[in-house]
């Protein structure tokens, strides 16, 4: 049970944002253009891979495994390799830009004074983009909220992950707008 009454039983974010549907529509909003927008060279399954480790790292169940099971779905992969990635992304078979923009995710969750110049010129040296390195910062960033948002206020979250996987593609079709 959430810490206040939400007045519904939705899981995890959806929960407090039918709550609050004031705060949950700019939310969206983020989120559809962070993880959807077409106008991005990085892919869908790329980006909601940063939001899953982000998640992970911060040992959120509900956004790992909604995003990690939409990651699986846009990189056609199963959650087993998601987990893998989640686990030692430096060994898994991702691209080396990839490794250097979760590189970057990982410093951001811990604090943003903490992603080092070091770390931008490693991934402009594999072909990121400034575009690419400003959208993981901010993706992470965000994640970090989405995460403190859902387990803030104790929402509760479906324990069978193949619940997420099950519903990646209709999320992957309807999109983050009509999540509530």
């Amino acid at each position: 049970m959430a810490h206040i009454d939400l007045n519904n039983d939705l899981p995890g974010i959806r929960g407090p944002m039918a709550y609050r549907p004031e705060t949950a529509e700019p939310l969206n909003a983020l989120a559809e253009i962070l993880l959807r927008d077409d106008n991005n060279t990085l892919t869908r399954g790329e980006r909601e891979l940063i939001g899953t480790y982000v998640s992970y790292l911060n040992d959120c169940f509900f956004c790992q495994n909604v995003h990690g099971a939409l990651a699986g779905h846009y990189l056609q992969c199963d959650i087993s390799q998601i987990d893998a990635i989640k686990d030692d992304f430096r060994s898994a078979e991702l691209s080396p830009k990839m490794k250097a923009l979760l590189s970057i995710a990982a410093s951001v969750q811990k604090g943003g004074k903490h992603v080092t110049a070091e770390q931008i010129e490693a991934a402009r040296a594999q072909g990121a983009t400034d575009v690419e390195i400003h959208d993981t910062v901010l993706i992470a960033a965000s994640f970090c909220m989405f995460n403190r948002y859902v387990d803030g206020l104790g929402t509760w979250a479906p324990p069978d992950r193949q619940f997420y996987v099950d519903r990646a593609p209709r999320r992957a079709e309807e999109g983050y707008q009509s999540s509530v």
